[in-house]
């Protein structure tokens, strides 16, 4: 019986995976002055015409990177960034990043089974409060790595950024 369960348990092991089984890209925050990763808490980041306009960010969590989902039956997936700063909680400033890809079902292996991997044609962005967007690898795969960089308009203020 030992036996049995030994192998059982070896036969559905997922060593040989990766722990993203996804392939979801991982955008990083930037400051668009200094070039410095920075911490946003008042960002909320929602899907646009995504089932009940998902939110992948509430404002109020700080944080430096966030992963996009992208949409394996469609050609292109939007996301909307509202600011929720005191000054700047307006819908007119809301940004908006869209990329058109295409997706391609990929069989990663036995142990991880079969994902999308996105192609991304191209991408635009608005610029209210977003300075620019780069990507560091247009094919987009399970790799746990960041591809997406938004660089942000920021304050310099004595003694630092705000």
């Amino acid at each position: 019986l030992i036996t049995v369960l030994a192998a059982l348990a070896y036969g559905c092991s997922t060593d040989g995976c990766t722990d993203l089984r996804s392939s979801i890209p991982k955008a990083g925050f930037y400051s668009a002055a200094s070039a410095a990763k920075i911490s946003l808490d008042s960002l909320q980041i929602t899907g646009i015409g995504a089932p009940g306009d998902s939110v992948l960010l509430a404002a109020g969590t700080s944080q430096s990177e966030v992963y996009l989902p992208m949409r394996s039956a469609q050609t292109s997936t939007a996301w909307c960034l509202s600011y929720k700063w005191k000054d700047t909680d307006f819908p007119q400033l809301n940004d908006t990043i869209t990329f058109q890809y295409t997706a391609q079902p990929y069989f990663a292996s036995a142990e991880c089974g079969a994902m999308y991997r996105y192609h991304v044609r191209s991408f635009t962005y608005t610029t209210h409060m977003i300075d620019s967007v780069k990507m560091t690898d247009s094919l987009i795969t399970n790799n746990d790595a960041e591809q997406i960089q938004i660089f942000f308009r920021t304050a310099e203020e004595e003694g630092g950024e705000r």
